[in-house]
């Protein structure tokens, strides 16, 4: 099948006429396989399917948009590649719903750091399209989402946020501003910090996955 993006997938093992999608979004200069490894984890009822980011970095390496340092190391996103990426990630959703049993009223987003960021950017551009986000190690960057997001219908629309207190790329004062952005739009939020750094902590994972089954 000749999808806009490569991806990894797991098929359910308990068979629905039509099941839930779990899709899986890498951060910069990772790839598919990472986040895969999570994939024996998480519920048997799912499609879980990790994509990989378009732009290449090489040797395995990709990105969802290029990250570029000035004379003084200060970092640019480039978001014009970044709201590619997200109509890519909502048209490969339509993609998936087209070619294998997914239920496209239950499709979750599950992002880590750059995938998390695209992850809030496809949910708040595309509410139609997924329902549920997990969005670990990002934080809402309102540039690159859809102008006029704010007049969407979010009511289906619900997000887990979590962060390392000890993140050294991405701030924790950039995360701890992403509630109350939501709450004013009224899509319902739980927010989560753990002691780690730029990573997924143990209990971080026992805590999505428990905000998945309710």
């Amino acid at each position: 099948m000749n999808l806009s993006l490569e991806y990894k997938i797991r098929e359910p093992k308990v068979i629905l006429d039509k099941n839930p999608l779990l899709l899986l979004l890498h951060g910069y200069g990772s790839n598919e396989e990472d986040l895969f490894s999570f994939a024996s984890e998480l519920p048997d009822n799912y499609y879980i399917i990790s994509a990989r980011a378009p732009y290449d970095l090489q040797y395995g390496a990709y990105a969802w948009y290029a990250i570029n340092f000035d004379a003084d190391q200060n970092k640019f996103s480039d978001n014009e590649q970044a709201r590619t990426s997200r109509d890519v990630i909502a048209s490969f959703i339509d993609e998936l719903v087209a070619n294998y049993p997914i239920d496209a009223n239950n499709v979750t987003l599950i992002g880590f750091s750059q995938g998390s960021i695209l992850s809030y950017a496809t949910a708040l551009s595309y509410p139609e399209k997924i329902q549920r986000v997990v969005a670990m190690s990002g934080y809402f960057n309102e540039e690159i989402i859809k102008e006029g997001f704010e007049n969407n219908n979010f009511k289906n629309l619900k997000i887990f946020a979590s962060h390392g207190t000890v993140d050294q790329v991405i701030p924790i004062e950039w995360a701890r501003r992403t509630p109350a952005i939501l709450e004013k739009l009224n899509i319902p939020v739980v927010y989560k910090e753990y002691p780690v750094g730029h990573g997924v902590a143990p209990q971080n994972f026992f805590d999505f996955k428990n905000w998945l089954s309710l």
